[in-house]
């Protein structure tokens, strides 16, 4: 088994996942910049033994991150839990994926990540959405190229900024809409948020796919998707455990090269 973690900007995903790639489980803790490796080691531990791994039966573990101030210390608390130190997605690590960007070590490791593990699933080319903090949406072309993409705010991103910037809209929750055209001020938010991205993902599409001159598989990941996805017009693949599928296939890609 290994230990896969996710540091995202506002969730450390942590979960372990068996040797067929299987996810035992998958779990959360809040990114905070100001915890320390010991209080995040007390975190692991806890998620560990509250589903029941057998640490003696976790072979290594691996940890993609985006938020640099968070990672040594989450790296730290691993080595404190299981003995050694994770392999971190980044440079020097192989994934096989050839990353055709102006400047290939700004792009996210994340966005990496799930672009292994689609080509892991999917034929290409491809189209990967990831909704969490952020709404990234990465293309990858017939030949198994990483060609870029785009960033967008997350779906409670805007949200949350929304009602945070305007004094009489309310915080609400992500429900289904009523109807596309709200007759009250929280409807009108719900169709807003929830529609307004739908569209704006299915635009997004239908642009890329322009650009490229074909039609893609589209995949959707991350916490928000299934919120979002169902509403889009374009057929979408919902994925939910994508990121962990990249992390189990970019360690087992470096273990063998290790090995050799």
């Amino acid at each position: 088994m290994i230990l896969a973690i996710d540091i995202g900007n506002t969730n450390i995903g942590i979960g372990v996942i068996d040797k067929r790639g299987t996810a035992l489980f998958y779990s959360r803790v809040k990114t905070d910049h100001s915890r320390t490796d010991v209080q995040y080691a007390i975190d692991l531990k806890n998620i560990l033994e509250l589903y029941g791994a057998d640490l003696s039966e976790i072979d290594g573990s691996i940890i993609s991150s985006v938020v640099p101030p968070v990672l040594n210390a989450v790296r730290r608390a691993v080595k404190i839990v299981l003995g050694d130190y994770p392999m971190v997605v980044g440079p020097g690590i192989k994934t096989g994926l050839n990353v055709l960007t102006d400047n290939p070590s700004e792009t996210g490791s994340d966005r990496i990540v799930t672009a292994v593990a689609a080509l892991g699933k999917f034929n290409p080319p491809l189209i990967i959405i990831d909704m969490g903090t952020a709404t990234t949406v990465e293309v990858v072309d017939e030949n198994r190229n990483y060609i870029g993409g785009c960033i967008c705010p997350g779906v409670k991103t805007s949200l949350d900024a929304l009602s945070e910037k305007a004094a009489q809209l309310p915080h609400i929750s992500l429900e289904k809409p009523k109807n596309a055209i709200g007759k009250n001020t929280v409807d009108c938010m719900r169709s807003g948020i929830i529609l307004g991205s739908a569209a704006m993902i299915d635009g997004l599409i239908n642009y890329f796919e322009e650009e490229m001159g074909r039609k893609t598989t589209r995949i959707a990941t991350g916490g928000l998707a299934s919120d979002i996805i169902p509403y889009c017009k374009n057929k979408i693949y919902l994925s939910s455990n994508l990121l962990m599928d990249g992390l189990f296939i970019i360690y087992n890609k470096n273990k063998r090269a290790k090995a050799m």
